[in-house]
């Protein structure tokens, strides 16, 4: 008897199985499995299951857990997909279900879908001979089955009974048993599992336990023993899973087409509006951007792409109308004529030397890779026309899976474990903050971690769960950018259920849509480009003359001293302290340099910065391995920067075309011996052909092996450079509009809003208080400063704001006085959680009132609405309080400095009246540091700075002495003093929370962080 197993749940049906594919198929061949099914609840996981078994000698068969409703009853069913129509039911039954959000499949569904399926019933105490008939009447007696389960080996009580049942209506009998885990030990972990699945604990009283009795996978050994009596029924189960003969068609590509008028063809339609768009994008169209257009087209059109450029260009032309702004270009697509000329990308590719093979390689057959980039707050109107635009049948996101990652696990067991909230947060401070880092790692690296789950054994069981929980798929979401357009409807192709908005989401992940051939694009929501929008409406605003990114000069010489400078914070991708450092090593005077510096800053490449910016400068000298490179590697002063320049270097040295230049550039970069070998000899070979010496073409060739990880995509960089230059020649043209967008994006990073603002404090731009007579919602120009918007005050609702300046609109004159403002918001609005943050913030201060007095009066003025304007319905006096009297103001001392700044920091994140280190520095005789200057200065060495005490951590040494860290702000930012046990005890009385101190000591870097080692402190 062959060993088979029909009923498998993995892990990839989420929280219902903690099976996973390589465990699996290492207990499948260790038991001889010549058949195995996968039955999940959904079709996750199911292609992955069906390739994996094919590849280890195993038949795969795919399958369907269903509850299907026949008549009043409802009915779990095991379907099988037995050929590809049945597969091809099996997509829509689930996609059906899904999304729509059904638990149960109609009656009418199953006999419409029920063609090329086999179906197994189970014979437990559910089973009854009527269902049983109504299935006879949907499935032919063939394809029907019933499945009998022998849990533990014991006969189930119905089974003599059954068995009669079937042989009355010559309905075989299959062996049943449903496996959720591997080996009968990690039963207590699929328990744990299911009591996750159930959102309770494992003391919860009313926590559902699992039904099944044993859900492992059994052994060759288990299979016979439990069915030894009745061989028939494994021969029958055998022979069923092997009926199931499904294939998937090898290199599919399902393409979408593009709808066109009766006659016309994509690839003439596609050469028009190329054509066409060339002579509005280029001025001067020499020779060779003829042939390289039509050798782009020639490409596209053997490839049968035609549509796919014509359907790409569709969307960013909708785009365009709706003024939504979308990147210069992404990745290799930027290297294309064809998408300069139809306005998918802004690089013109010819301008900067960029290579199309690196795009579409007519020797590598890929589908073509075109991602986009929009403005993230718009970028769902884009995805909604597509869906219009072809169908929302044809139409879908790309589901993406969230996995039980280390602390997850560790935390989510321990949940399920009833362990207390203190003990949760203990257990994730000792699993060490490093990406990627496993549990059984962690436990090796974190001495805290060992001592906790040593002493005692709930924690050692704990610790077990998490080990065998680790990494399962726990939640699905929708990936964030990918899209699939298919031609014919999706559920043809894919399994799909609801995802947002009313846009589909495919049940498989990326990788496996990409399997079947369903073409994937990239909708990319990046908020750099929202904030270039915003930047530009500000500027609009207020200009009669209107700017456009396109009338951006590429030479300006404010942005080139911006960028020299270092000046980056908010730029597009130069913002980093490591970049800022490169950026002044280098000393960009040409759009090229910010391309190399973007394309050398990563781990590797950054290793070239510091020689490209002495060969630049003409500090050393710039040498060349061969002449040849001379003309390709000039613009980057001797140095390979970019994977073009291999690709270059290969086809000018050994005369390979540049299809093949990127074929030998991609297997170089893979680092395989034998691989390396084979091309260094067909190199030298081709090498030798053109002329060159054995010596110089390995000298040559030995330099691509050097660089070919260090290669970035030339077509990449330039058009990712294209963002930052533009943001950089914004802040270095309109700071204010700059900043005023850069603060509104942050809002709610208080760390970036504070960095903004001392940026913005040092430049001389001031920013004034919120007012609630001048402030909008968010942050707004005032020339020549930037006010606080209403909404960026800690506390203060959405609602509350749009309604305050709806009412402030419809007036014709300012509130006068606390009063005025309190009955005209109404008591609905005007409340002490409302208006407290407004007053300590100085949004009130135009009322000409102490924040003491304002704050003293507050009850007395919600008292008053309440009794003058109780709600927006009803107005007792209709506006007209004259003769009813107002209340007056409680007055009050003047509120101590630090007081009123502790409430501005309190509502706003920082203090924006004088900060009280000001007048302390004007009254020092001596030069005192800037705590903005320490920080972004790369030297070390002594320093003094006087500073207001915002936080004291004192903490005992190894040898348990005392020292402490103290944190410092002064006008400019925020920084960490050490002292070490000797001053610590020194100077400890001087310590005092929102005290102001000078310290004096040496400042240092750890960690790309400065500091301040004190030696001296005093107030």
């Amino acid at each position: 008897m062959e060993t088979v197993y029909p009923q498998i749940v993995t892990s990839a049906d989420m929280l219902k199985s903690t099976i996973q594919l390589e465990q699996l198929i290492h207990k499948l061949k260790m038991n001889n499995a010549k058949a195995a099914a996968i039955t999940n609840s959904k079709l996750y996981g199911v292609l992955p299951f069906w390739h994996d078994l094919q590849k280890h000698g195993i038949h795969p068969v795919i399958g369907l857990s269903l509850r299907v409703k026949l008549h009043d009853e409802v009915v779990c069913l095991i379907i099988y997909a037995e050929n590809n129509k049945g597969y091809e039911n099996m997509l829509k039954i689930s996609s059906s279900l899904e999304t729509r959000e059904l638990t149960e499949l109609p009656q009418s569904w199953l006999e419409a879908y029920k063609d090329g399926l086999i179906v197994v019933y189970k014979g437990d105490s559910k089973f009854s001979e009527e269902t049983l008939q109504q299935l006879i009447k949907i499935f032919q007696s063939k394809n029907l089955f019933i499945g009998m389960e022998r849990p533990n080996g014991v006969k189930l009580e119905d089974e003599i009974k059954i068995m009669q049942v079937s042989e009355d209506f010559s309905i075989p009998i299959t062996t049943y048993h449903l496996s959720r885990y591997i080996e009968k030990e990690d039963a207590f972990a699929y328990e744990v599992l299911d009591a996750m699945d159930q959102s309770v604990k494992m003391s919860d009283r009313n926590r559902l336990k699992p039904s099944e009795v044993s859900a492992h996978v059994l052994t060759e050994t288990e299979w016979m023993e439990r069915f030894l009596d009745v061989p028939e029924w494994t021969i029958n189960t055998s022979n069923m899973l092997k009926r199931c003969q499904l294939t998937f068609p090898q290199q599919t590509h399902h393409m979408p087409k593009y709808p066109l008028a009766d006659g016309l063809l994509a690839k003439d339609y596609l050469k028009q509006l190329c054509e066409e768009g060339l002579k509005e994008r280029v001025q001067h169209i020499t020779t060779e951007y003829t042939e390289r257009l039509l050798y782009e087209l020639t490409v596209i059109s053997q490839m049968r792409y035609d549509d796919y450029f014509l359907i790409v260009q569709d969307f960013m032309k909708f785009a365009r109308q709706k003024n939504i702004l979308t990147g210069p270009g992404r990745g290799s697509s930027a290297s294309s004529l064809v998408a300069y000329s139809l306005r998918i990308t802004d690089v013109d590719p010819l301008a900067y030397g960029l290579l199309f093979e690196r795009f579409l390689n007519p020797d590598r057959i890929t589908l073509p890779d075109i991602d986009i980039d929009f403005a993230d707050s718009r970028r769902m109107e884009v995805i909604q026309y597509v869906a219009e635009k072809y169908g929302k049948n044809y139409v879908s996101q790309i589901i993406t899976f969230g996995t039980l990652s280390t602390k997850a696990v560790a935390r989510e067991v321990a949940r399920v474990f009833g362990f207390e909230s203190s003990t949760l947060e203990a257990i994730s401070s000792f699993i060490p903050s490093k990406p990627g880092i496993k549990l059984r790692e962690a436990y090796e690296q974190s001495q805290k971690l060992r001592e906790f789950v040593q002493t005692e054994e709930i924690r050692k069981k704990w610790f077990e769960v998490a080990l065998a929980l680790e990494g399962l798929p726990r939640n699905a979401s929708t990936h964030a950018a990918g899209i699939v357009l298919s031609p014919m409807p999706l559920v043809d192709i894919v399994p799909i259920q609801m995802g947002h908005e009313e846009i589909y989401l495919t049940q498989w992940p990326m990788k496996e849509v990409e399997q079947i051939g369903l073409l994937k694009m990239d909708f990319l929501g990046l908020r750099n480009l929202t904030i270039i929008e915003r930047i530009l409406k500000l500027i609009n605003y207020s200009q009669s003359t209107k700017l456009s990114l396109t009338s951006i000069p590429l030479d300006d010489s404010r942005t080139f001293q911006l960028l020299q400078n270092g000046d980056t914070t908010g730029v597009f991708q130069l913002e980093s302290a490591g970049m800022r450092n490169a950026l002044k090593q280098i000393r960009p005077s040409k759009f090229d340099d910010i391309v190399a510096v973007n394309a050398l800053y990563r781990p590797g490449p950054m290793d070239s910065i510091p020689l490209y910016a002495k060969r630049k400068l003409g500090q050393e000298k710039i040498t060349y391995e061969h002449p040849v490179l001379e003309p390709i590697l000039k613009e980057t002063y001797g140095i390979i920067v970019y994977q073009e320049q291999i690709m270059q270097i290969a086809s000018q040295m050994a005369g390979f075309t540049f299809g093949e230049a990127d074929l030998l550039r991609r297997a170089v970069s893979k680092k395989n011996r034998e691989i390396l070998q084979q091309e260094r000899v067909h190199f030298v070979q081709k090498a030798l052909q053109q002329g060159h010496t054995s010596e110089a073409a390995t000298a040559v060739y030995d330099l691509i092996v050097r660089f070919a990880d260090y290669g970035f995509p030339k077509s990449h960089a330039v058009a990712y450079s294209i963002i930052s230059y533009q943001m950089a020649y914004l802040k270095a043209h309109f700071p204010l509009e700059f900043y005023c967008a850069l603060l509104t994006t942050s809002a709610g990073n208080q760390e970036k809003v504070n960095q903004l603002i001392m940026e913005m404090k040092l430049k001389g731009i001031e920013i004034l208080a919120p007012s609630i007579y001048t402030s909008q919602a968010f942050f707004t120009v005032d020339k020549p400063s930037i006010r606080f918007g209403l909404q960026a005050i800690k506390g203060v609702s959405h609602s509350f704001v749009q309604k305050l300046i709806q009412q402030r609109t419809k007036r014709t004159s300012k509130w006068e006085d606390m009063f005025d403002f309190a009955s005209d918001l109404t008591a609905t609005y005007f409340t002490r959680k409302n208006i407290e943050p407004l007053v300590k913030a100085g949004a009130l201060d135009e009322f000409n009132e102490e924040r003491s007095t304002l704050l003293a009066t507050l009850d007395a003025a919600v008292k008053y609405a309440e009794l003058v304007s109780p709600s927006e319905e009803l107005d007792l006096f209709a506006g007209d309080t004259f003769h009813f009297g107002k209340s007056k103001y409680i007055r009050t001392d003047p509120m101590p400095l630090m007081i009123k700044l502790q409430f501005e920091k309190e509502v706003l994140g920082q203090y924006l009246s004088e900060h009280p280190t000001i007048s302390v520095k004007k009254k020092m005789q001596e030069p005192i540091h800037s705590i903005w200057n320490v920080l972004q200065s790369t030297k070390e060495g002594k320093v003094v700075i006087i500073g207001l005490i915002q936080e004291i951590k004192r903490i005992r040494t190894k040898k348990g002495e005392l020292m402490a860290f103290v944190t410092l702000q002064d006008e400019t930012g925020n920084m960490s003093v050490t002292l070490f046990p000797e001053e610590l005890a020194k100077f400890n009385e001087l310590l005092k929370d929102l005290g102001i101190i000078k310290v004096e000591g040496k400042a240092e870097r750890r960690n790309g962080r400065s500091q301040i080692i004190a030696k001296y402190v005093s107030n």
